[in-house]
């Protein structure tokens, strides 16, 4: 009888144990999104026209020699007041093209012609 009281005792003492409820933590890690800022500089090489193709390219000659630039359609061909000009570049008017990005990949913003004839 001693034994099956102890055993039943032992049993008592070791089934809260066997019948423990488990319980489960979850994290959630939401990240957000890494923001990043572009800054653009514009730059401009002077020169005089030496070609010109309206909607197309213009080619300045400068101190660095001549160079090509590409026009896209947002492109403004200005006077020195910023008013657009209707009529075509000239051969050996004086301007200043403005554009942003590296060499390969210019992109004109707008064409100021110095002097007007």
């Amino acid at each position: 009888m001693k034994k099956k009281t102890i055993v039943g005792l032992a049993c008592a003492l070791v089934a809260p144990l066997a019948f423990a409820q488990t319980s489960t933590t979850t994290t959630e890690t939401t990240t957000e999104p890494a923001t990043t800022t572009q800054t653009t500089s514009t730059t401009y090489t002077a020169g005089t026209v030496t070609t010109y193709e309206p909607g197309k390219t213009v080619v300045v000659k400068g101190e660095q020699g001549p160079v090509s630039f590409a026009l896209g359609t947002a492109a403004r061909v200005v006077n020195g007041a910023g008013k657009i000009l209707t009529g075509p570049l000239r051969a050996g008017q004086k301007v200043r093209v403005y554009y942003t990005g590296p060499e390969s990949e210019r992109v004109v913003e707008r064409v100021v012609v110095e002097d007007q004839d």
